[in-house]
């Protein structure tokens, strides 16, 4: 094994291999409204496998790929061990109905790279969809201001040195664009912490949208004529 890979190594087990509930319902939302259902989906970066709960009855197969297999990945899942900042994983391309990256984009070398493989996974007409923490809540651009650095990419356990890569959504829709997808959409938890509390934004007041999620999704359809 290569130092890079026990650095990769790491990174992952410091992300404790699940994110909260709240990411998880918004991928769901996502996947029910853009996927009729049926197929192969593919969890890359899959932790624990805890999107398996949320949108396993969306398919007929599903598989997690991840740096290391966490001991609470459920028994169903098929499993494939892959470094994710190096080279393709060992699927066919156009292989998965559905490719989702929950919480993973954050901790590699190369979103770019890493996007052209989730689209390359992904069959022609296919569903692609990525989280990762927003910059542009209000909470992370305070702490950048007070800070000079993004919330979640502070020194601390389970942020930085697990989160080394910080997207704007504008990034976000950029990268996916790039990789030839379309009809690109943005999405947010509507749950986020209010700054320098532990508390999060109370639901009764409707504050909805970028200043008040931790967390955006974007997604998009690899083209049925993709070359």
């Amino acid at each position: 094994m290569t130092s890079l890979s026990v650095g990769v190594e790491n990174r992952a087990r410091q992300s404790l291999g699940a994110s909260s509930d709240p990411v998880y319902q918004m991928v769901a939302r996502t996947v029910a409204q853009r996927h009729s259902g049926g197929g192969v989906l593919v969890d890359v970066g899959c932790g624990n496998g805890k999107l398996w709960s949320f949108v396993g009855d969306r398919g007929e197969r599903y598989i997690g790929v991840d740096v290391v297999r966490y001991p609470d990945l459920p028994a169903e899942i098929e499993f494939i061990p892959f470094d994710l900042d190096i080279g393709q994983a060992p699927l066919p391309e156009g292989f998965a109905d559905v490719v989702c990256a929950v919480e993973t984009i954050e901790h590699l070398e190369n979103p770019r790279a890493f996007m052209r493989e989730l689209v390359r996974l992904a069959k022609p007409g296919g569903l692609v969809v990525i989280t990762t923490p927003n910059q542009l809540s209000l909470l992370s651009k305070l702490t950048l201001i007070l800070k000079n650095q993004f919330n979640a990419f502070q020194e601390a356990p389970g942020l930085y040195p697990a989160h080394i890569t910080a997207l704007l959504e504008i990034d976000l829709h950029r990268i996916f664009t790039e990789c030839g997808l379309t009809n690109i959409q943005i999405d947010y938890t509507n749950c986020g912490r209010m700054p320098f509390t532990p508390w999060h934004w109370p639901k009764n007041l409707g504050l909805r949208g970028r200043a008040f999620s931790d967390n955006i999704l974007c997604s998009g359809v690899k083209p049925s004529s993709y070359v």
